[in-house]
């Protein structure tokens, strides 16, 4: 089968063209459900021309897993990996899997599927060995062939063995190959999905125009808190080709054409029925902290807390803030879906196929084995599209309509009005300072957020953590963001170090250093020094230089930042930032940078200018013309240093490189001015309020 065919094929939702029966082409069922399978079919099929068929759960969302798989994959098969077709996100076709987020693809796809491909290559070399009539470790194997090695002209292919049939031999656990022998891995790799996307061939949900589509648009309340009553539809169903559909409180407006079905989505006249918050962005913060206040809980706790407080000459306290923030994906949210012949199917946008299978099977009142969902490229996640609300709502519309697609296409004002937010969150820290420049004890609390990574790998034997669990704490919807409380608890934490690294008269390298217990957190800090050629002074020193350190699961960052601070006008402009990551063994180096990269230019735009503004349930920022993200003119000097770590598993790298950047900047803008900006995103406005109230304006 060639290639272009695989993925042809893939598309339109049929395999059959490669396998001899939709059976074979089946996922295997895993033994428990939320669990991966053990039979390496279910990743895993051999064409008969030799290419590797390699299907998983997971979807590319921009972030490289494509290339990076099927690297795992050509690295036990002995083949190119650009001889691996990978077919992600198709609920029919890929074995279950959990979201693509939270940095889980390295952590927990990668290992199953890598056992996979070397239980492949053992049983191909139990073939070849009855083939060729010699053992299998007299047999190597390159290039989808595999040949005797004291007479290479015996020799046998992937594709004779297999015939493109399913391998049913079993060999239980196989261990990978030892890293030693490793070719591929840890060498860079060319992206699989590269030329798709800069040639404009990738497809998304918004290009694909199923025959008959209908486009739907929905009428929505105008604030958070509002459901629709009733609605005035004469004028649009006036419109000729509109049809107008409702299921409860939803009501679409359904044309051939979108912007037919927007315009007549105009005409519709709404009331709506309701109560919104009570809070806007001047009251969200007295909000959060009263409410969580009552219930906060002690999550983690050591040592004598009010001996610690006894024994500290200096105790600083301080209270850390961070706004809602939109995930401002360029691709908004998209489905399609059609209801035919008992069974619905929906494309989609998503992180998370098989939770959006649930969802679709839930609001329809099917099974999950009536649903389909088939997820396409995706233009930006990040947390944003764990959830589809926007497929359940086209599968809802599309089993009014049946045998026709119907496209959802939420437009810009609707992606930021019906985000899931990045929760905002109020950290209050208290600390003491012994003479020497120990702390004595560390008592935080957090509201909005939890305790994630609140405490990291620094040896301070007194400290508490508290946090609040209250239903309904946020008057906005929140959600996953990349990695929302470590950043939040990152933010304050190294914030706070810095002050007292500042109190102690300590540059905030060496005080952090005395504090850390873990020495791959000491590698990065050397690493970081090493690369940026910083001489750090106990702050403000005027250089503009801040650092800070984070982690997510067993990955950790260091990161330094190099910032201007204009006084007159309260501007920041991040000029370098220099960060040494270690998430264990790095597949694809490539592929590794170019995440940093992004998390470090999404977390600039974070600190200086993430905030969506609300007045009770109306979103004030419903588009990029307020809503600010960072431009190619903000974009500072990027340095990313890779700890290489291959005697460490791989951890996922989607999240930890942003958690500690604001972080930084904070802590470079209080190096440079002296002035300490506690809340993010980091505005001329606070900053110039910080410098008057440091007397330093």
């Amino acid at each position: 089968m060639k290639r272009r065919s695989f993925l042809q094929g893939a598309a339109a939702g049929s395999l059959t063209l490669f396998f001899s029966g939709l059976a074979e082409a089946a996922p295997v069922v895993a033994p428990r459900p939320g669990d991966y399978p053990q039979d390496f079919n279910a990743f895993l099929k051999i064409g008969a021309d030799g290419r590797i068929g390699c299907f998983v759960g997971k979807v590319e969302l921009g972030q490289g897993i494509m290339t990076a798989l099927a690297v795992l994959v050509a690295e036990e098969l002995e083949v190119d990996p650009a001889q691996v077709d990978m077919l992600m996100g198709d609920t029919d076709l890929c074995p279950w899997d959990n979201a693509t987020g939270g940095s889980l693809t390295m952590w927990q796809t990668a290992p199953a599927l890598r056992g996979a491909a070397a239980e492949a290559r053992a049983v191909l070399l139990g073939m070849a060995a009855r083939t060729l009539g010699a053992a299998p470790a007299d047999l190597a194997l390159q290039d989808g062939l595999i040949w005797v090695k004291a007479a290479p002209s015996r020799k046998v292919s992937f594709g004779d063995l297999v015939k493109g049939r399913r391998l049913e031999r079993h060999l239980g656990r196989v261990r990978p190959k030892p890293l030693a022998a490793c070719t591929r891995i840890g060498k860079p790799a060319p992206r699989k999905d590269a030329l798709a996307k800069l040639t404009g061939a990738a497809r998304y949900v918004g290009d694909l125009r199923l025959p008959g589509t209908l486009h739907a648009c929905i009428l929505r309340p105008p604030a958070h808190g509002l459901t629709l009553a009733q609605a005035d539809t004469a004028a649009a169903e006036a419109v000729p080709g509109v049809r107008i559909v409702r299921d409860g409180t939803l009501l679409a407006v359904l044309h051939a054409q979108p912007d037919t079905a927007r315009k007549a989505l105009a005409l519709v006249k709404g009331t709506f029925q309701g109560a919104e918050p009570a809070v806007d962005g001047d009251t969200l913060y007295a909000h959060l902290a009263a409410k969580a206040g009552a219930a906060l809980v002690v999550t983690s706790a050591r040592g004598d807390l009010a001996g610690g407080e006894r024994r500290a000459s200096e105790v600083l306290e301080a209270e850390y803030r961070n706004a809602y923030e939109s995930h401002a994906t360029l691709e908004p949210h998209v489905a399609v879906a059609q209801w035919s012949k008992g069974r619905m199917t929906v494309w989609a946008s998503t992180q998370n196929p098989f939770r959006i299978r649930e969802d679709v099977a839930k609001a329809i009142g099917a099974g999950a084995r009536d649903v389909r969902v088939i997820s396409q490229f995706v233009g930006g996640g990040f947390g944003g599209k764990l959830v589809g609300p926007e497929a359940v709502e086209a599968a809802r519309i599309a089993r009014l309509v049946p045998e026709t697609p119907v496209q959802l296409a939420w437009n810009r004002e609707e992606d930021f009005f019906l985000d899931t937010f990045r929760p905002a969150a109020v950290v209050k820290i208290r600390a003491g300072l012994d003479k020497a420049g120990g702390v004595t004890f560390w008592d935080c609390q957090a509201a909005g957020v939890n305790q994630g990574e609140a405490e990291f790998a620094y040896d301070i034997p007194v400290q508490r953590y508290r946090a609040a669990f209250v239903p309904g704490l946020h008057p906005l919807p929140t959600g996953a963001w990349r990695a929302p409380s470590a950043h939040t608890n990152a933010f304050a934490r190294e914030c706070h170090l810095d002050m007292l690294a500042a109190k102690a008269g300590i540059d905030p390298v060496t005080f952090r250093r005395r504090l850390a217990d873990d020495a791959r957190v000491l590698h990065l800090l050397d690493l970081v020094l090493e690369r940026s050629g910083w001489d750090p002074a106990p702050g403000p020193s005027g250089q503009g230089i801040g650092i800070a350190c984070g982690a997510w699961r067993q990955a950790f960052v260091a990161v330094a930042a190099q910032v201007k601070v204009d006084r007159a006008t309260g501007e920041v402009r991040v000029e370098r930032v220099v960060e040494a990551v270690d998430v264990g063994l790095v597949v694809n180096p490539d592929g590794a940078r170019q995440q940093v990269e992004g998390a470090v230019t999404m977390g600039v735009g974070q600190a200086l200018a993430g905030e969506v503004r609300f007045k009770g349930g109306r979103i004030l920022d419903r588009n990029f013309d307020t809503y600010r993200i960072p431009r190619f003119s903000w974009i500072p000097r990027i340095e990313v240093i890779l700890a290489d770590r291959p005697d460490m598993p791989s951890q996922g790298i989607g999240e930890p490189p942003v958690v500690p950047v604001a972080a930084a900047i904070a802590n470079a803008v209080f190096d440079a001015t002296g002035a300490r900006v506690a809340q993010v995103p980091l505005t001329p406005a606070r900053v110039l309020e910080a410098l008057a109230a440091a007397g330093k304006k």
